[in-house]
């Protein structure tokens, strides 16, 4: 056993090496997978398998003077539970024991995240005793302890206050005035809009409905990651997902097929679409909204992160008079925001400007925006071939999915029009090579595509926790500064902000592939993918990874976010 003097001054690895409990060669392999994920150590010595949670937590009780103690019933009192809140207990991996006078007695599963003693101190008013428990132990008794501590709706909804909600329209067909009679003052009606109105003030992207076996849960996707924002007893979720689909103005008495359907509701002074989408499950129907805030999401080009060289060529792009200009990405990776944002620059009264979109996102003046509706034989390609005789300037293709698409995309770009468009893909160079296993000729793409543009969303450090902190040499190296010292970079230590997650918004990353005559060159040739590369690496143009990396030292995200988001190659 390490001395309780030399403990805190002894890494978790070594204790454990220290003990026997692993080989220098495992911890070595821990740290190499710490460097890539970010991940606690413990975490992955843990997930692989080669020690306990138990194991692990008492080495760091050890390691912070704390007592260890293995949880089990009867040493929870359930009247000092609910002075943390289950969604708390369960992000912060702490659940309150016992409270003596203004003490309260917490297991943790680290003691050595000091914010979260701290606001817990602050969130109870008491003074914080930390023991340290398996993080496994600490779950069960989260699970066990809260079961029968589930709010009643009327109490439920003060602690989501954040104005009034107001539906505004739904589908064709719907009338107000019989929604409203079915709304009355019910508090399932009451609870519904106060979580509307958490998630447009969070700024969530999309919000989840999901049933289990015991109860309901609610999660907010805020800047691409998952938050649990609440749970309620399950005989609740019935009635609420039945208030969703009238706001939608679908059957609600259908719970076997998928639905989709669009809510319309004035939050915070503004116009927000909610895209409704069911999908039946093993326990019943999951429900998730798409957060459409007109206002949060049409943003200029100059604030989506582009580089200021990256950005003068992409707007050069735009203003040609005629071309195809695709954006590529995985799902989420903010295609549409980009096509949007240079819609915005693009757009005046001297412009014709069609859109075909599946769905229509975000609804602009002058712009004739079209509705994808596959149900009807409305599908891209079919509007795409009715829009040129519309005598459009620019059209946006919401996304290029198949051949004849492809084709009718590059023939109105050689005529003279300018075709903006988005493809899932991974990279700029794999598009191309999409776009000619679709049959495009290759003769008609070098005269007709003249750029593409890749990207990803990393989260930006979270200003209202932000610190400064000496990278380490791993990082160094990572960011192709090894032997440098004193280099600094920024992280976020998590408060109630930034969901404990260190990261609050996000921004965009881009590479840009233009075409020019020696591309042109190489397009006639049908080129491989890997030809396509090594072209562009004989160019030394920018990719996605460089641009992060200096994301990275400017301070605005972390090698960590960078990894999540860009793979290595």
């Amino acid at each position: 056993m390490i001395p309780p003097a030399t403990a805190k001054h002894t890494r978790l690895g070594d204790m454990l090496v220290e003990r026997g409990q692993i080989t220098p060669e495992q911890l070595e392999d821990a740290l190499r997978r710490q460097r890539e994920t970010g991940q606690r150590l413990g975490e992955i010595l843990v997930g692989l398998k080669v020690v306990s949670e138990e194991e692990v937590a008492r080495a760091l009780a050890d390691r912070a003077g704390f007592p260890f103690v293995r949880l089990r019933k009867g040493l929870v009192d359930p009247r000092v539970v609910d002075r943390v809140p289950r969604e708390k207990a369960e992000l912060y991996e702490a659940i309150p024991l016992f409270r003596i006078h203004d003490r309260l007695a917490v297991a943790l599963s680290d003691p050595h995240r000091v914010h979260v003693i701290d606001t817990l101190r602050k969130l109870t008013g008491c003074q914080i005793l930390p023991v340290v428990s398996p993080a496994e132990d600490i779950r069960a008794m989260i699970a066990d302890s809260y079961a029968d501590q589930e709010l009643a709706i009327q109490d439920l909804v003060p602690d989501l206050e954040g104005g009034e909600i107001e539906v505004v329209s739904t589908e064709i067909g719907a009338r107000f005035e019989d929604i409203a009679e079915m709304a009355g003052e019910s508090p399932i009606i009451n609870l519904v809009n106060q979580v509307l109105l958490k998630a447009i003030k969070e700024r969530a992207s999309d919000i989840h409905f999901e049933p289990e076996q015991k109860y309901m849960r609610v999660r907010f996707r805020i800047d691409g990651v998952l938050y649990e924002v609440m749970r309620q007893r399950i005989d609740l979720h019935a009635p609420v997902i039945s208030r969703l689909k009238i706001l939608a103005n679908l059957d609600i008495a259908e719970r076997r097929l998928p639905q989709d359907g669009r809510i319309q509701v004035l939050a915070q002074g503004r116009t927000v679409d909610l895209r409704f989408s069911s999908l039946p499950g093993v326990l019943g129907e999951k429900v998730v909204l798409r957060v459409l805030d007109r206002e949060a999401g049409v943003r200029g080009l100059s604030e989506l992160g582009f580089a200021s060289e990256t950005l003068d060529l992409f707007r050069g792009l735009l203003h040609r008079p005629h071309g195809l200009v695709l954006v590529t990405g995985p799902t989420g990776s903010g295609k549409t925001t980009t096509l949007y944002a240079g819609l915005r620059e693009l757009n005046s009264i001297e412009k014709n400007i069609v859109t075909i979109e599946d769905p229509v996102e975000y609804q602009f003046e002058i712009i004739s925006q079209n509705q994808v509706r596959e149900d009807i034989g409305l599908t891209f390609a079919r509007i795409l071939k009715h829009s040129l005789r519309q005598d459009p300037d620019i059209i946006m293709v919401g996304e290029i999915r198949d051949a004849e698409t492809a084709e009718i995309a590059v023939q109105a770009a050689l005529t003279g029009h300018l075709v903006l468009s988005t493809m899932h893909t991974n990279d700029a160079p794999s598009s191309i090579s999409r776009l000619l296993e679709m049959d495009v000729e290759a003769y008609l793409l070098a005269s007709s595509l003249i750029g593409v543009v890749a990207q990803r969303l990393v989260r930006t450090v979270c200003l209202d926790c932000d610190i400064s902190y000496y990278a380490t040499p791993a990082e160094l190296e990572a960011l192709g500064r090894s032997g440098t010292s004193g280099l600094q970079l920024k992280r976020g230590r998590g408060c109630a902000a930034c969901f404990d997650s260190g990261y609050r918004g996000r921004l965009g990353i881009y590479e840009l592939m233009p075409v020019d005559h020696e591309f042109q060159k190489l397009l006639l040739e049908n080129p491989t993918l890997d030809q396509i590369r090594e072209h562009l690496q004989a160019r030394h143009l920018t990719n996605l990874r460089a641009q992060g990396l200096q994301r990275v030292l400017e301070g605005r995200t972390t090698l960590e976010e960078l990894a999540r988001a860009v793979s290595v190659d």
